[in-house]
């Protein structure tokens, strides 16, 4: 899979990428902390400069994405990215921390049309066979992230400060864009049929998606697996005092623990990728999640507790190896990018929904009864495919499978 360049060259990007994202993220989480004096206000500001993008640009940024020749779209993100970062840097020397949270913003949403270009360029350049195993590379490579990001980010900004994270962010977006320069150059861009004005190319990929069977029950599977991880996602530290018995800072421990799972997972996920069905994956880790999450919320053991986490961590990469997979086999490369834009936005805004009515759920039920109404959502998100599966295993016989 590494033989083929695009592959090798997107993973090593997004590796710089990744880092610098989560650089930024943590310093300027601990520098607006430590200087708000942990102001819940402006601390929540930050995950809405990180988080809004992905609602107000998702659809946008992936319409642009189909218009875009997706090599330039990337390398242009990422330039741009590295110089916000730097007029940041400049705005903070003279005071103004408040562009802090306007320049995550703006990366943020740069995001936005760099990750479908990416997508597209995966659909056009990397063969049916490897598709499975690119996409489970890449969700491996951000649990990694998911563990070492906030050590890494909470490390240099400790030791180094403001500034130099800043730098650091800038140099690795540059090198990020330094990298996806070498790519061969894009080819001419293909028209769609309903190739026309930006605002007919986003209603004709409204309409894709809901003329495709398998598009929309993907969305409605994101629908309930969105909800259903918001619900959850602000509760974990009660699993922690309330069930365990245990300190906070205790949480530590399980989320390495669940990320450790992941990377095994998704090595797995790589290696058997070309032999199981998308499909068949995403349905068996919905399963799987549902499970552990209406246990985890009721048992009081630390070991049950870390054997839930491990094996929900071990199956997690089936769900988005499964989920990216199916996205792109099941959509056409002239509307991958508003795919891509409207359907990951779904998700988050389930969960945003989720964690806001959460803490609520608690108060009015238990911490039990949400975590068992999060599993029931998921064990619905996974009914959901049903249809998907049997209408694939009957096409088996007269064409190639999804």
């Amino acid at each position: 899979m590494f033989s083929n360049v695009y592959v090798r060259t997107i993973i090593l990007s997004r590796v710089l990428l990744h880092l610098g994202i989560w650089v930024r993220n943590y310093a300027v989480l601990l520098f607006v902390s430590e200087l708000t004096n942990n102001n819940p206000v402006y601390v929540s500001l930050i995950s809405v400069a990180e988080f809004a993008p992905i609602f107000l640009f998702g659809l946008i940024g992936g319409t642009f994405a189909d218009r875009w020749r997706p090599k330039r779209t990337m390398v242009w993100s990422d330039l741009l990215s590295a110089l916000s970062v730097g007029a940041v840097l400049l705005a903070l020397m003279n005071g103004g921390w408040v562009a802090l949270l306007i320049g995550t913003f703006i990366s943020a949403s740069l995001s936005q049309f760099s990750q479908p270009s990416a997508m597209k360029l995966y659909k056009r350049h990397v063969p049916a066979e490897q598709l499975q195993g690119a996409m489970a590379m890449s969700q491996t490579l951000v649990a990694v992230f998911t563990v070492l990001g906030p050590v890494i980010g909470t490390f240099i900004f400790i030791q180094f400060g403001i500034t130099v994270s800043l730098i650091l962010t800038a140099v690795l977006f540059l090198g990020s864009f330094l990298i996806l320069a070498t790519l061969p150059r894009d080819a001419e861009e293909p028209k769609s049929e309903d190739a026309g004005g930006f605002i007919e190319e986003l209603k004709a990929g409204l309409r894709y998606i809901g003329s495709n069977q398998s598009l929309r029950t993907l969305c409605l599977t994101f629908f309930a697996v969105g909800l259903a991880s918001g619900l959850t996602q602000p509760l974990q530290i009660f699993l922690v005092i309330e069930n365990l018995g245990r300190d906070k800072q205790f949480l530590q421990w399980l989320v390495m623990a669940n990320g450790a799972a992941m990377l095994a997972g998704g090595a797995l996920i790589i290696g058997i990728a070309k032999k199981v069905r998308p499909q068949m994956l995403l349905m068996v880790g919905l399963l799987v999640s549902a499970v552990c999450t209406m246990v985890m919320g009721a048992t009081t053991t630390i070991w049950l507790m870390i054997v839930l986490l491990v094996i929900s961590g071990f199956f997690f990469p089936c769900i988005q190896s499964g989920i990216q997979t199916l996205l792109v086999r099941n959509t056409e490369g002239a509307f991958i990018g508003r795919v891509s834009g409207t359907i990951t936005p779904v998700f988050m805004g389930m969960m945003v929904i989720g964690m806001f009515i959460s803490g609520y759920l608690k108060e009015t039920l238990s911490l039990v009864a949400v975590y068992v109404v999060s599993g029931v959502l998921i064990m619905i998100g996974a009914a959901l495919l049903l249809p998907l599966l049997v209408e694939k295993k009957g096409k088996k016989q007269s064409g190639p499978a999804l």
